[in-house]
């Protein structure tokens, strides 16, 4: 677990200037232990916790990750997820699909067919497109991963389910909000989309998530 970003107060600071509703959030939801964007830079991790929590709810895809994890013997790496046998790894709980695209993953950091440290030199939609072109990661997967990962400071995840709730609710919109006023709160939040995009989830879940 690495500290928090580097750009957070400057970030909130900035975020409180712009947009009321962004700036009652971010008084709600502090504390002196505030927990906040951290990452494991650990893409390998947090790609397989991508993929397993796919179209699952959390507390599912929280029992699923922790027999994948034991099935690991605690060290979830590619080189000991691609001994695992397919049935060894469907025993956890994971789809074939879900199970293909692990596989996968492991034998491409293996053989070099992809390359995490690639990403550091990319802008996000540079590292999104690179990011989908492995099995079972969409744009979805790759925006978690920009965030919760690498830390990057200007990420809104518009496919997100939750994002889109938050916005519904604490701007007093239909949903799902208008996509000209979710752009627009783009604009206003960016450089810094993750800030605004973190305390919009809080609202609608306290409980911190990661990746």
């Amino acid at each position: 677990m690495t500290r928090t970003p580097k750009y957070w107060i400057k970030a909130k600071k900035y975020l409180s200037k712009k947009d009321k509703v962004i700036s009652k959030l971010i008084n709600d939801y502090k504390s002196p232990s505030e927990t906040i964007l951290t990452s494991r830079k650990d893409i390998f991790f947090s790609l397989c916790k991508s993929i397993i929590g796919q179209q699952i709810s959390v507390i599912a895809a929280d029992a699923v990750f922790l027999k994948f994890k034991k099935k690991c013997k605690n060290k979830i790496n590619p080189k000991i997820v691609s001994r695992l046998s397919t049935q060894q790894l469907k025993s956890c709980g994971l789809s074939r699909q879900k199970v293909s695209g692990i596989k996968n993953l492991a034998k491409q950091i293996l053989d070099k067919s992809f390359n995490p440290r690639l990403i550091e030199k990319m802008n996000d939609e540079e590292a999104i497109v690179y990011l989908s072109s492995l099995k079972q990661i969409g744009r979805w997967s790759a925006e978690m991963i920009l965030l919760f990962t690498f830390n990057r400071s200007n990420i809104w995840p518009v496919q997100d389910i939750g994002l889109l709730r938050a916005i519904s609710k604490n701007y007093k919109r239909k949903y799902l909000p208008p996509e000209t006023f979710v752009n627009l709160l783009k604009k206003r939040f960016s450089p810094y989309c993750s800030v605004a995009t973190w305390y919009l989830w809080r609202s609608i879940d306290p409980k911190p998530i990661q990746y």
